[in-house]
């Protein structure tokens, strides 16, 4: 072993002993796990984290298609380091639970001894797995959640940032940037009922200085904003008052999708008609809109992939379009925004993989960093900005619009990414 080699593992040893002092035999499998890495049957182990089951099984509704299409495409290896290895994915599902999520990416990491963790969906999964991923010095990529829950919610520094976790996606400010482009195209009198859940999305857009808040007001939005409430609520008699009395033609926030559809049935009953419905997490899956039926109609959301966006995949070379027609035609199921991303996640992972000198974990992270790859979601590349560890993918937004029994998610604003093109005008809800 080359002698710079030899300090780094000596280092990086010693570091994890002092990290996982006091718990006894949980720093043993860390050292077997590097010793696993030279023997002679080396197998490339990537762990993989999303809800498969839960509240929000519906960024994980892909995982499935997505799995098959990769292990296929390594069904012969994977070049690496000037060497061919077989490749095995270990996916775990999250249900939905952030102590969940930190468990099977524990076991992944200690008991698998993954070389490389994926994660998405929400900070509810990629953020616990992130941390078990930095604690472990194990490289860790994630996506599907705003920058600022999985940074901020991770209590991140940004004059420090993280060492072993990289993450992918688009930010509140562009999230802000797509609402206001599409409340700006209607008439309204920009009065905003808010809708914050108690957890790390819902605390970071309603933050009062990164949120929601001073952008709105800043442009001209008057937004109230009735404070936090629990998950799984089945009162908003209260929220539903305060926006009443305020007359908000316009409704935003994030929720998971059955506090969303408590909330529109209960708008209804109380006579609440806003003009605008916008709602992030809640509204991005074709069967939560189906399963509203005609209120589902002209809500509004924030996209972030379609088939009609302008990028296709570095690893099998389709479209945007060319991967939800094979999707739809394997699963017989719409085609749902994760699609894209769960893509490009592993995308991402085998362009590492590819790249990385030797599959050390210290090698293997500076493939990471080293990253400028173009996806089927954009380009992702970290570049240090808006922090060390993210990168930013384009955001849009639009609205379900039914068209004969079927409901279509039409994009109505480009304004904060005009490559993306505009499918449609947003229409007023009636």
């Amino acid at each position: 072993m080359p002698k710079d080699a030899s300090h780094d593992f000596n280092s990086r040893i010693s570091r994890r002993t002092l990290v996982r002092a006091g718990l006894g035999a949980i720093a043993a499998p860390a050292v077997l796990r590097v010793i696993a890495a030279n023997a002679q049957s080396r197998v490339i182990k990537i762990g993989h984290v999303s809800p498969k089951t839960g509240p929000l099984a519906g960024f994980g509704e892909a995982d499935g298609f997505i799995l098959e299409q990769v292990r296929g495409i390594l069904s012969k290896g994977l070049q690496s380091g000037g060497r061919t290895y077989q490749v095995q994915i270990i996916s775990k599902d999250s249900q939905s639970s952030g102590s969940r999520a930190a468990e099977v990416a524990s076991e992944l990491i200690l008991g698998d001894k993954v070389d490389l963790i994926l994660a998405s969906a929400t900070p509810d999964t990629t953020n616990p797995v992130a941390d078990q991923a930095e604690v472990n010095e194990v490289p860790c990529i994630t996506t599907n959640c705003p920058w600022q829950p999985y940074f901020f919610g991770r209590k991140g520094d940004p004059a420090k940032g993280f060492t072993w976790t990289y993450h992918f996606f688009w930010g509140l400010e562009d999230v802000i940037g797509a609402f206001l482009a599409l409340w700006d195209s209607a008439a309204t009198n920009k009065v905003v009922g808010g809708l914050f859940p108690n957890d790390a999305d819902g605390n970071a857009w309603g933050d009062p200085q990164r949120g929601l808040p001073p952008a709105l007001a800043k442009a001209g939005y008057k937004l109230t904003d009735p404070g936090r409430y629990q998950l799984m609520n089945n009162d908003f008699t209260s929220q539903i008052s305060a926006f009443k009395a305020v007359n908000a033609e316009i409704v935003t926030g994030n929720m998971i999708p059955p506090d969303f559809a408590t909330f529109w049935s209960q708008a209804a009953q109380q006579g609440f008609r806003p003009k605008i419905v916008t709602i992030g997490k809640a509204l991005l899956f074709p069967s939560v809109i189906e399963s509203l039926g005609a209120r589902g109609n002209g809500l509004t959301t924030e996209i972030w992939w379609t088939p009609n966006h302008p990028f296709k995949s570095g690893l099998t070379g389709q479209s945007a379009k060319e991967l939800t027609e094979a999707y739809v035609n394997a699963t017989k199921r719409p085609w749902t925004q994760p699609i894209g991303f769960q893509h490009a996640l592993f995308e991402v992972a085998l362009d590492v993989l590819t790249r990385a000198k030797t599959l050390e974990p210290k090698a293997i992270l500076d493939a990471v960093v080293a990253t400028d790859y173009k996806s089927m979601v954009g380009a992702v590349k970290w570049t240090g900005q808006p922090v060390k560890n993210v990168t930013k993918t384009p955001l849009v937004a639009g609205q379900w619009q039914r068209k004969d029994d079927r409901f279509d998610l039409v994009i109505t604003t480009n304004k904060t990414a005009p490559e993306i093109p505009v499918g449609g005008q947003l229409q007023l809800l009636s």
